[in-house]
């Protein structure tokens, strides 16, 4: 499966955005997605991850009530909507899709995910 993230770009602090995570190849039906992001010069993250079936989410702290994932299997597509954005959430965006036997497991940790699609920017300015 190839994945495409979408949606980055520049906004000033306490602005939105929603990252679009497009999946071409085959479905992204029966895998978990996450959402990572790698800030300027630190190590990659997990920000976001749902599992295959839809019905578990997990949130990393710093990110929220601010932060949902979701997503839409009419559209093949995992959604990030981050609100009120900070400058410390400026990083670039990847999604990765993992195949898992337990629809309802969200994976978490990078050796988890088997695709990983390219990188957005944003970029948060205060």
């Amino acid at each position: 499966v190839q994945l495409q993230a979408s949606g980055g770009g520049s906004v000033q602090a306490g602005g939105s955005l929603r990252l679009s995570c497009a999946a071409s190849g085959r479905t992204l039906t029966g895998l978990a997605v996450g959402w990572f992001r790698q800030p300027p010069e630190k190590e990659r993250e997990i920000v976001a991850s749902i599992s295959a079936s839809g019905g578990r989410t997990n949130i990393r702290d710093s990110v929220k009530g601010r932060f949902t994932i979701s997503r839409d299997s009419a559209k093949n597509t995992v959604y990030l909507q981050m609100n009120s954005l900070k400058p410390e959430d400026t990083a670039l965006y990847y999604c990765a899709a993992s195949a898992v036997l337990d629809r309802d497991h969200v994976a978490t940790k990078n050796w988890e995910y088997d695709y990983w699609g390219q990188g957005t920017l944003v970029t948060v300015s205060s």
